[in-house]
């Protein structure tokens, strides 16, 4: 059965819409943009994409400002348990409970703070502020010169390895939230609800 988690505040909700918005329209133009170089000029969606880059790392960077200033919905030390003994053990746990169910065509029971789901969006905010720091860099640096090295290089190596990540996170993150639509285990229209009696 369907519940409404109440765990993530209006503004998280809103930010997060805000930023996958954001991501989906850096991932789709990243396919047909023409780059910036000193033979060819680029397209419209080479803009689009910049501005929307910008636009996400505001969002990210006020994503993590939420998250770390928040009173309710998940704690950092889930989003991150790396750094405790405890926290990892809980991770592994839920892991192992999360595959055994699976080989079961089954999910485990929605739980609001699941440690397993909750580090991979922690690494999800890992992802996303690398990415978007990576590009928003890149734009403020980048000469036009595709075959640049230095720091430049290093820079666009990094946010192009980053971009197949961000595409499996993007299709893996959706997928297992239309599964828990099917699953009844949480609507897609709770998810997406920007009620503000929907914490």
């Amino acid at each position: 059965m369907s519940q409404t988690p109440d765990k993530h505040g209006f503004l998280t909700r809103f930010i997060h819409a805000g930023l996958a918005i954001a991501v989906i329209v850096q991932l789709l133009t990243s396919l047909v943009l023409v780059p910036l170089s000193p033979t060819e000029a680029p397209n419209a969606y080479f803009y689009v994409h910049n501005y929307s880059g910008l636009t996400a790392f505001a969002l990210i960077v006020l994503f993590w400002i939420v998250v770390m200033t928040r009173k309710s919905g998940t704690r950092p030390g889930l989003l991150f348990p790396w750094f405790s003994g405890a926290g990892i053990r809980a991770f592994w746990q839920d892991l192992i409970l999360h595959l055994r169910m699976l080989t079961k065509f089954r999910l485990p029971p929605m739980q609001e703070d699941s440690p397993f789901a909750s580090a991979v969006h922690g690494l999800g905010l890992l992802l996303m502020l690398a990415m978007a720091t990576s590009g928003t860099i890149y734009y403020f640096i980048n000469s036009g010169n595709p075959d640049a090295g230095g720091l430049v290089g290093f820079v666009i190596f990094i946010h192009l390895s980053l971009a197949n990540l961000v595409w499996a996170y993007l299709i893996g993150h959706s997928a297992m939230a239309v599964v828990h639509h099917y699953s009844q285990n949480l609507s897609l229209t709770e998810m997406w609800s920007f009620r503000r009696g929907v914490r």
